[in-house]
């Protein structure tokens, strides 16, 4: 079925191509619902699985921040504070509505009239998907400059400061969020009428809005893995010097194994959803105007998308506590802590080590 074969009941476009409904079939999406993964069980098991991921980690990080003295692992620890409490928020926020539509199955037409509600889960989905992306990038920006400039006080962030930024990122991600409310593109209800996204229709405000959503997402992705990549192979080298073989320091290389999880899945996970909206509004733009309906086959993939999205979420506060020195020195007992970075670096005056050390 091709985009111009779909048609609203009732042949009823025109009054619903400006407002969040009409976009796929809703009878279609209801009847399918039960024998799909849109089943109430497997949005509520995951759901409850990322919840209870992001709090454990989230009790873990806060023990871990009150005996650091590091103020570079310090910040580090605000950066992920903040990308374990917006994965838990993003979760409780979307499920508080998916998951009662999937039991009570209530009609959206009826309970959100205005789009009201439709709105705030769509603006939920960008802003909660968008911040992930982009805090990865920042915490790997950081990491990039505290590692190849370890001794310029510019690359030193306080605790304050890190929260600044976590605050900077979260108030961009919710004016993009803003912007179909505020004219520029809308939110629509999505298959199987659970919940509300960016809509893959070829007119002009949605396509910019989509591009600007996955182009954002994809060159943070891409910033993360430069940032990323620079870092490991400057520990490398570093480490591979002959007159500092034996000696590493520990809460660097954690905390690059961490960044590198983190990108590893967010890449996994986002990626596919990414390329897959620039190529549907791009493919799409000769029939610009003249489609009010998404296909099916677009639909189940964007929900397919959407569910690999979700993942994201609940494997983000697993690399934390998985890979952190407590845990890994339990399984390789060989680990044991060694002296700071000062000492891969050639021999400093004492006055300016004993300087660098104090701050």
């Amino acid at each position: 079925m091709g985009w111009g074969d779909m048609e609203l009941p009732n042949g009823s476009t025109a009054g619903r191509s400006e407002t969040c409904f009409g976009v796929f079939n809703a009878s279609d999406g209801r009847n399918n619902a039960q024998t799909s993964i849109t089943s109430p069980w497997f949005s509520t098991t995951f759901g409850l699985i990322g919840l209870c991921s992001n709090l454990f980690a989230l009790c873990v990080l806060l023990s871990s921040s009150r005996k650091l003295s590091s103020q570079a692992r310090s910040s580090f620890l605000v950066f992920l504070c903040g990308l374990v409490v917006t994965d838990f928020m993003g979760l409780l926020v979307t499920a508080s509505v998916i998951i009662p539509y999937h039991f009570i199955k209530f009609t959206w037409t009826e309970v959100d009239p205005g789009c009201h509600l439709c709105n705030f889960l769509g603006f939920s989905m960008v802003f909660f998907g968008q911040c992930p992306l982009l805090l990865g990038a920042t915490m790997a920006g950081e990491r990039f400059f505290g590692i190849n400039h370890p001794f310029s006080r510019s690359t030193s962030i306080s605790k304050r400061r890190a929260w600044s930024i976590v605050g900077l990122v979260w108030g961009f991600s919710g004016l993009l969020g803003l912007l179909p409310v505020l004219g520029l593109g809308r939110y629509t209800l999505q298959y199987p009428s659970s919940w509300c996204f960016l809509t893959l229709l070829p007119d002009t405000g949605n396509v910019i809005f989509c591009l600007l959503f996955a182009l954002l997402g994809i060159f943070s992705v891409l910033l993360s893995f430069i940032f990323n990549t620079v870092s490991v192979v400057t520990l490398c080298r570093v480490y591979h010097d002959r007159e500092s073989v034996q000696r590493r320091r520990d809460s660097e290389v954690e905390m690059m194994v961490q960044l590198v999880g983190i990108m590893i899945i967010a890449t996994i996970c986002w990626m596919p959803l990414l390329i897959f909206i620039v190529q549907t509004v791009l493919q799409q733009l000769p029939a610009s105007g003249q489609i009010q309906m998404l296909p099916t086959a677009t639909q189940k993939m964007l929900l397919i998308y959407i569910r690999m999205v979700t993942w994201n979420q609940i494997l983000d506060p697993w690399v934390y506590i998985l890979f952190r020195r407590a845990v890994l020195q339990r399984i390789y007992p060989s680990l044991r802590p060694r002296p700071s970075i000062l000492s891969l670096y050639p021999v400093l005056k004492p006055s300016l080590r004993r300087k660098l050390t104090a701050d």
